[in-house]
């Protein structure tokens, strides 16, 4: 079939909200961990129940796209992440953001199920792989922006400032002054909502899904847990995945805890000088001054 240039524009938009979404963990986990006060296995744990949805959700997904095509599905998953990014934004408690990131991470995970097929289909199976790593690359810049937007609205949203623009106007009255960052959840709420839309708009073509695309048998499925090979397969991507996420989402914590480095600014919260931030280690005491 002939390329359609706007399918292929918008699974490339997907794929960046996707990034933009995810990628916001990790500079929030310092405003989880001092607003809601919780330890960092407790901080961790939300973490997980955004990346267990992965898990849980992929072997669905590819199920529901089979028996109801790709829109409904699509439309399914930002429905999803409507619901877990607005429950969090109107009520922001620790036990609310458990299942509001695990209903985000539900619908993140039936879009990348989803959308590849699409991206073959729409784009051609001979520039699929241009394809793949130009989604990559939407991905990467959404994961450089996201956490732009983050500083953005908190900075814009603390007590005592002042709103510049209507989006600013429209959420200061409906975001704790305590808790600028939850503004995020707003935002992932309007872009959703957006998604949707333009998905209902959208005329979808038809996906042929060859053999190798479709979802097996549960009889499939219970005789690769059997093999040892499927499961050191999946403790290496279990070590991959918890080395990439892990370094992305904590190292906003521990450039805080350690470096003391602000992260709404990437600034010193310890030095001053002549109202510029100096970036500098402490001078280290001596023993007659620890004295």
């Amino acid at each position: 079939m002939a390329r359609n240039w706007y399918m292929v524009a918008l699974v490339l938009l997907i794929f960046f909200v996707i990034s933009l979404l995810s990628n916001i963990l990790g500079p929030i986990v310092p405003d989880i961990i001092s607003s809601f006060h919780v330890s960092l296995t407790a901080a961790g744990f939300l973490v997980f129940s955004f990346f267990i949805a992965y898990g849980i959700m992929s072997i669905p997904a590819g199920y529901l796209v089979e028996r109801f095509t790709e829109k409904p599905v699509l439309i399914l998953a930002f429905v999803a992440a409507t619901l877990g990014s607005i429950s969090f934004a109107l009520f922001p408690r620790y036990q609310v953001a458990v299942t509001s990131l695990f209903l985000i991470g539900t619908g993140m995970a039936i879009l990348q199920v989803a959308i590849n097929p699409l991206l073959r289909v729409a784009g051609g199976e001979e520039h699929f792989a241009f394809n793949e790593v130009l989604a990559q690359l939407l991905f990467g810049s959404a994961s450089f922006l996201s956490p732009h937007i983050y500083s953005y609205m908190v900075l814009n949203l603390s007590p005592g400032s002042h709103p510049s623009n209507a989006l600013l106007q429209f959420l200061m009255p409906r975001v704790p002054a305590e808790l600028p960052w939850v503004s995020l959840y707003w935002i992932f709420s309007l872009i959703a909502l957006a998604m949707i839309l333009v998905l209902c708009l959208t005329r979808f073509p038809r996906v042929q899904h060859p053999a190798d695309e479709r979802p097996g048998t549960w009889q499939m499925y219970s005789s690769l847990m059997r093999r040892k090979l499927v499961w050191l397969y999946f403790l290496a991507i279990f070590a991959y995945v918890g080395c990439e996420q892990g370094t992305a989402n904590w190292l906003s914590q521990f450039l805080s805890q350690y470096h003391h480095l602000d992260p709404h600014t990437r600034r010193s919260r310890r030095f001053v000088v002549l109202g510029t931030d100096d970036l500098r280690m402490p001078r280290r005491r001596t023993s007659a001054e620890a004295l």
